[in-house]
């Protein structure tokens, strides 16, 4: 099937319209990562979803 997409390319392609959140995401994560709990980085996963979401669609 030549015209099919596999899901972890769709994914793959989808991340990497979304450098800039992932990397806010990611710095946020790493500032204290001794200290990790849930909600830490709230603000910053939710736009990564939020650009992943809408990457995914387009």
């Amino acid at each position: 099937m030549p015209g099919r997409t596999k899901p972890i390319e769709k994914f793959a392609q989808a991340v990497a319209k979304c450098t800039v959140e992932s990397s806010a995401y990611g710095k946020c994560i790493v500032a204290d990562y001794h200290s990790v709990h849930k909600d830490k980085c709230l603000t910053e996963f939710m736009r990564l979803k939020d650009c992943y979401v809408v990457s995914r669609n387009s």
